[in-house]
């Protein structure tokens, strides 16, 4: 398997230095970069410049970390700068002529494809029931795609990675998310959060794992129970999957799954009593959730606005159309765009060499290094725009446009070294296993068995199943 086994790390010359981030992610400025504070809130957003002076401060002494496959896990200690640096200057060039010609195509192909279904899938030119049923399942694995496609380039454009212009950005996406009935401002501020925050156990907005004490506390356990457990049954595991990849997106936007949970710590009190879950006050589609600032008001009320534009349009159709129809030519591709949007997410998060850090050893450059780049052949370079083959290269630098994203790629890899992963193995068939295989691995994180100090803060990923580094071996606590 080609997968690489360790992380990225650059650190400057003070503790607000090193704290310092690329400002690609950021959704106030394209040009600004976040940075952490002492004490950061676990929602904050604030910017500022990248710190001018890049050098790095004394290596830290992390001793013997081990990966879930077993393998020595070294910290890195290349620096952002070196990361830009290496990336040549057209690479960061974006083209609205090109960027709306993907746009086009993309339309495109979802009109081409409804044109053709509707008017020749039909009993005058396909008499047998069972082929039209087959044939009109294979549509709507294809307008998944495609309108998968779509919610990539919303997703460039809430990076500032469509075009220059911030106005162009945000009028196109929210135009194309709206229509996917994705909330775009609100998800564009979170996920920059993500961005600013990637694999920081504390602060990380997307597939944050839980911890060992998680874990355990989920499965009624006690900490130290957890090496003795039994095999979780495959049965077990896929059920979690199916759960997931069916109602995965929409859990998130309703009840911040798979976020952090530190809502608390938010720096303007909007966090006081909410917790992630139905019912806990943490959305993407209230103005008062903790998730954003109190700025960030009229974003969320717009993209509100979005999805009911978007809702009433198709409650019309409904009752033109029929709802059983409206069900297999949008919904159903619907529901495929969102399994496909869950599944590169946690693919590109979650996999046995990725490591997490607690607050206190996380930076920047360590958090985007925690990614890595999958093969989805043809269809994951041309028809989903190289989302899961670029993506390291995305954490570093976000506004580079899709287009450059594999010629920057290669560029920082020199840089990166051994720290740069990549599980390409069997392409796509490969993409497919690697869900199963990170569902198994990957169950929570924890420190390398007999970790001290620095070392204590970057934490991997065990299972109970058997599978990789056992999980640490831990005394019961005497009562």
């Amino acid at each position: 398997m080609a997968v690489g086994k360790s992380s990225g790390v650059a650190t400057a010359k003070n503790a607000s230095q090193r704290k310092a981030v690329n400002a690609d992610s950021a959704v106030s400025s394209y040009a600004a970069s976040p940075v952490d504070s002492p004490h950061p809130s676990a929602s904050s957003t604030s910017l500022s410049s990248l710190a001018s002076n890049d050098a790095p401060a004394p290596k830290k002494k992390y001793g013997k970390l081990i990966d879930t496959y077993g393998n020595e896990f070294e910290v890195p200690e290349f620096t952002i700068k070196e990361i830009r640096d290496a990336i040549p200057k057209h690479c960061f060039e974006r083209s609205n002529l090109r960027s709306f010609s993907y746009v086009a195509r993309d339309i495109a192909l979802l009109a081409t494809t409804f044109y053709l279904w509707h008017n020749f899938v039909t009993p005058d030119y396909i008499p047998n029931k069972a082929a039209r049923v087959v044939l009109w399942s294979v549509y709507t694995f294809l307008q998944g795609l495609f309108g998968t496609g779509i919610w990539v380039l919303a997703h460039e454009c809430g990076h500032g990675a469509f075009s220059a212009s911030k106005t162009v950005c945000n009028v196109t996406g929210w135009f194309l998310h709206s229509a996917l009935l994705v909330p775009y401002y609100s998800w564009q501020l979170s996920h920059s959060k993500h961005h600013k925050a990637t694999g920081n156990m504390e602060r990380d907005m997307v597939f944050l794992p839980r911890t060992r004490e998680q874990q355990a506390t989920r499965l009624g356990k006690m900490v130290h129970e957890l090496s003795e457990l039994a095999e979780e049954t495959p049965i077990v595991t896929l059920i979690h999957l199916l759960g997931q990849q069916l109602i995965g997106w929409w859990n998130y936007l309703l009840t911040n799954v798979t976020g952090h949970n530190n809502h608390e710590r938010h720096r303007e009190g909007r966090g006081k009593g909410k917790k992630n879950g139905f019912g806990g006050g943490v959305n993407h589609f209230d103005p008062r959730s903790p998730l954003y600032e109190n700025r960030d008001a009229w974003a969320i009320v717009m993209s509100d606005i979005g999805i009911a534009c978007t809702t009433s349009i198709l409650v019309y159709l409904c009752k033109q159309f029929g709802t059983a129809n409206m069900f297999v030519w949008y919904f159903l591709p619907y529901m495929w765009v969102n399994h496909w949007l869950v599944a590169i997410t946690f693919l590109q998060h979650t996999d046995p060499s990725l490591p997490h850090y607690t607050e206190e050893e996380w930076d920047f450059v360590k958090g985007a290094a925690a990614t890595i780049d999958r093969e989805f052949g043809f269809i994951g370079r041309h028809l989903l725009h190289g989302i899961i083959e670029t993506h390291v290269l995305h954490h570093y630098v976000s506004t580079i446009p899709f287009y450059n994203a594999d010629e920057a790629t290669e560029a920082i890899k020199p840089v990166m070294g051994k720290h740069y992963r990549a599980d390409v193995q069997d392409g796509p068939i490969g993409f497919i296993k690697s869900m199963w295989k990170a569902a198994r691995w990957c169950q929570w994180v924890e420190p390398t068995e007999g970790a001290e100090g620095p070392a204590k803060g970057v934490l991997f990923f065990r299972n109970r199943n058997g599978l990789g580094t056992a999980p640490a071996k831990v005394a019961a606590v005497a009562k």
